[in-house]
């Protein structure tokens, strides 16, 4: 089984006080349920599962009086052989966007508290209303502060470390050299620099990884990469309302192309000649919803709340997985990212997508800061009640934009990712790649 961080989450939820209902959302094929089963399996004596995918006959035990105590008496009677033991049971809804009453339902099961509660699903991120998959039941009330939601994605770099055998002592010597601020052993960070392009090109779709894992085969991961972005259309085309759907498909098609130029702002013009946030906004928004791909907005000032500086007309798409990107990008580009000889302005936006995936699965808002033509900072994030600037660079680059916001805004640090060692520097820290995980 691939180590997830999400269990230790999962944990801390089943030991607190507070038996609300959880809700596991998260992109598709990022391991949700997965992760759930092992869970219930090992941390509690009896596990029940329902999928109203697989099993729509059971939407029944829902059907009538919502109380706790009618939803467990018609799952006895309707599935036979299960064990409901107070405190030591799991229940697990899967799918739960397929059975309203379920969604509505948490609620009770919170209010009556005997059994834990998980509930998980496809694209739950999609407004209700904004779903075309007929399947999918628009719930009349979502027991608002009777859920706790907790967001999965794929593999990150440590966990993808982890599946690759380091444990998480190798990980606390490496971040010594983040915290002291001192070269890594050349050895080690080379080993590290290989391990990272080998992270941008297999990515963290758990699947893939536990095949590379076993197999260490780059045709088979491509295979797989190619499946799952398919997938991700088929998606699409299913839950993506009317002439959404071919909308929503060409905004997706057009990431790579985006990433791929020296001006990453993403343009509806590249999508469609002479289009609009008019007539593409709501399939953005959608994509982002879906947790297919994340957004980055620039500010007008970098001041907090950055959330409320933005500007909503300028902004970056990232792919949620990095992995599948250079699946988009095709097996030429991951070898040349492999071989470290990829060059042009796509290297730059593979980069930038790695460093905005890392921050979001470190609980990050992505901004970006380009006051004008002549400077821009690939990153801001908020951290520890300041504004913390940082610029990405593919290789090791001067920094001209990075010296500009120092000079101005004086933050107490700033970063410079870069391929290269750890160093420190007017005002700026300097760290390879593999330890914007520290961040």
């Amino acid at each position: 089984m691939l180590k997830r961080k999400v269990y230790s989450q999962l944990l801390k939820w089943k030991n607190s006080n507070n038996k609300k209902c959880l809700i596991l959302k998260g992109a598709r094929q990022v391991g949700k349920t997965y992760v759930i089963r092992a869970f219930g399996e090992a941390e509690y004596e009896s596990f029940i599962e329902i999928n109203f995918y697989r099993q729509p006959e059971l939407k029944q035990v829902f059907s009538g009086g919502l109380s706790g105590e009618e939803i467990y008496k018609r799952m006895t009677a309707s599935m036979p052989g299960i064990k409901l033991i107070p405190g030591k049971t799991l229940v697990f809804l899967d799918e739960i966007q397929k059975c309203a009453a379920a969604r509505t339902a948490l609620k009770f099961l919170a209010e009556d508290g005997r059994f834990d509660v998980i509930a998980s699903g496809s694209l739950l991120g999609l407004s209700y209303g904004k779903d075309a998959d007929k399947e999918v039941e628009e719930v009349e009330s979502i027991p608002v502060g009777y859920e706790i939601p907790v967001m999965m994605y794929s593999l990150d770099f440590e966990e993808f470390l982890w599946a690759h055998g380091y444990s998480e002592d190798a990980i606390s010597y490496l971040k010594e050299f983040y915290d002291k601020r001192i070269a890594v052993p050349d050895g080690i960070h080379q080993q590290y620099e290989n391990l990272v392009r080998e992270f941008i090109v297999v990515g963290g779709m758990p699947e893939v990884v536990a095949d590379f894992v076993e197999h260490k085969d780059y045709n088979r991961v491509h295979d797989i990469q190619i499946r799952l972005i398919a997938d991700y259309e088929d998606d699409i085309a299913q839950h993506a309302k009317g002439v959404e759907t071919t909308k929503v498909r060409k905004c997706y098609d057009s990431i790579p192309n985006q990433l791929a130029r020296e001006n990453k702002k993403f343009k509806y013009s590249e999508v469609e000649k002479k289009s609009t946030a008019k007539k593409y906004g709501d399939s953005i928004q959608w994509l982002v919803d879906a947790n297919m791909a994340f957004s980055c907005k620039n500010l007008r000032v970098p001041q907090l709340p950055l959330r409320y500086n933005e500007k909503d007309n300028e902004f970056k798409i990232y792919l949620n997985d990095t992995g599948l990107l250079m699946g988009l990008f095709g097996f030429e580009t991951k070898l040349a990212v492999l071989n470290n000889t990829l060059v042009g302005f796509a290297k730059g936006g593979i980069y930038e997508n790695f460093v905005a995936e890392a921050l979001v699965k470190k609980g990050y808002f992505l901004h970006y800061y380009k006051p004008d033509e002549e400077s821009e900072l690939e990153f801001l994030i908020e951290k520890d009640g300041e504004v913390r600037p940082i610029e990405v660079k593919a290789g090791n680059t001067a920094t001209k934009s990075l010296n500009r916001y120092i000079a101005k805004y004086e933050p107490s640090i700033a970063y410079k990712v870069i391929s290269g060692n750890v160093g420190e520097a007017d005002g700026k820290l300097s760290i390879p790649h593999y330890m914007v995980m520290f961040l």
